[in-house]
């Protein structure tokens, strides 16, 4: 066994002292021997581009509004006569020009009603002395027939009482014979006044009988059903065979060659909606926008939502857009309005993130903003900037670092 020397015994004997002892040992020994290092500094990157200074534009005030088309004009056609249909030469989506035949009804009844109404008007002139031809106006009503056999019966009686009273003045004939004349020249002055008003009655009924006549020709005209304008059919209920009533409804039809955008807006622009005001409507169509004007402005809001109602016509004679389509249109409020306006090129969309890159004191910051309406190149921003800043013109090329202004070389 190795014996301890005598000296190590009393460290041994007391091991905290030998702690203490090692300690300045490893302290000298950790200590680094090399100066200490510098703080070092990262220089900033240097962002080359153009400068864009933020101002006001003239930025038309608009305001958006939805609506529906409807045809101009839309009926429902009707017969004014009832009857058997005998064809119906129209369908469903069929264009048909003003006057074109709807539907044809069986008109033999209104054929005979027709006829029989003429031949009692020419029995009614015939009792006058009218021919077919002969214009009403023509009758002289003392000049009738009936008039003029009562007008000489009469004569021949005043005749005979002035010859019978020159022969009474005599003695030759009896005052009988003479009364009897007066009487009979009375009767006959009473039955020409009777002709003359016979006369009159047959005229009276001559006029009724055409009007008769006229009536008949007009039901039988109304067998036939013709379109009141130039349109498209937009339904047909009934079918050949079918038995109309007179007022029945049989088919709609609708004028779609121009047709009627109805929308509205709040009250609060009441006062801005005039006639003749521009309105842009976009449709659920790839290739249809029409610019059109407002024609029509209702006088009253409405009482449910507080909105005015107003139309813009639409010419639609191509037949491209169908009466029902919705639309969302935009109307300029204020022509003259202005607006903060930046180029899209500015602009860093990210993530649902809208930001710029902002020149402050030489170096480019982040600066987040809203935005409004885009038109073109250029688009409206509600906050974030003001007039007078300055922003990288192409953001795209945007980072933290310090902005250098690209000269022309």
């Amino acid at each position: 066994m190795r014996e301890f020397s005598t000296s190590v015994l009393p460290f041994l004997a007391h091991p905290f002292r030998v702690v203490l002892a090692i300690l300045p040992l490893i302290a000298l020994g950790c200590s680094p021997t090399a100066p200490p290092k510098s703080e070092k500094t990262d220089e900033l990157i240097q962002v080359h581009g153009n400068a864009y200074t933020v101002q006001q534009h003239v930025w038309p005030k608009l305001f958006k509004c939805q609506g529906s088309l409807a045809a101009d004009e839309t009926t429902t056609v009707g017969s004014k006569v009832a009857g058997q249909i005998s064809s119906v030469p129209v369908d469903l989506g069929d264009v048909v020009a003003k006057d074109d035949v709807l539907v044809q009804l069986d008109s033999s009844e209104f054929v005979l009603q027709a006829q029989q109404a003429e031949a009692q008007l020419l029995q009614a002139r015939s009792a006058v002395g009218l021919k077919p031809d002969d214009p009403l106006e023509k009758l002289d009503t003392d000049n009738a027939p009936p008039v003029r056999e009562a007008r000489a019966i009469w004569d021949e009686t005043k005749k005979a009482v002035v010859r019978l009273s020159e022969l009474a003045r005599r003695d030759a004939i009896s005052d009988t014979d003479l009364d009897l004349a007066e009487s009979a020249e009375q009767v006959a002055s009473a039955r020409f006044s009777a002709a003359q008003n016979g006369v009159r009655e047959k005229i009276a009924l001559i006029s009724v009988q055409s009007a008769v006549r006229d009536l008949a020709k007009q039901r039988l005209g109304e067998t036939t059903i013709r379109a009141p304008f130039t349109g498209v059919i937009e339904s047909r209920v009934i079918a050949t065979g079918t038995y109309i009533q007179a007022g029945q409804a049989l088919m709609t039809i609708a004028r779609t060659s121009v047709l009627r955008f109805r929308g509205s807006v709040p009250e609060r622009y009441a006062q801005q909606i005039q006639i003749g005001q521009s309105i842009s409507l976009d449709f659920d169509l790839s290739d249809q926008q029409r610019t059109v004007l407002i024609t029509r402005i209702s006088p009253s809001l409405d009482p449910a939502n507080r909105s005015l109602t107003f139309e813009a016509s639409i010419d639609n004679s191509d037949g491209k857009l169908r009466s029902g389509l919705f639309a969302e249109g935009l109307i300029v409020i204020a022509p003259e309005a202005k607006a903060t306006v930046i180029p899209l090129s500015a602009l860093v969309r990210f993530a649902g993130v809208d930001k710029v890159w902002k020149i402050v004191n030489g170096k480019l910051v982040e600066q987040y903003v809203s935005l409004g309406r885009q038109e073109g190149d250029l688009i409206e921003i509600q906050s974030g900037v003001t007039d007078g800043d300055q922003l990288l013109l192409n953001g795209k090329d945007g980072r933290l670092g310090v902005f250098i202004e690209k000269t022309d070389s």
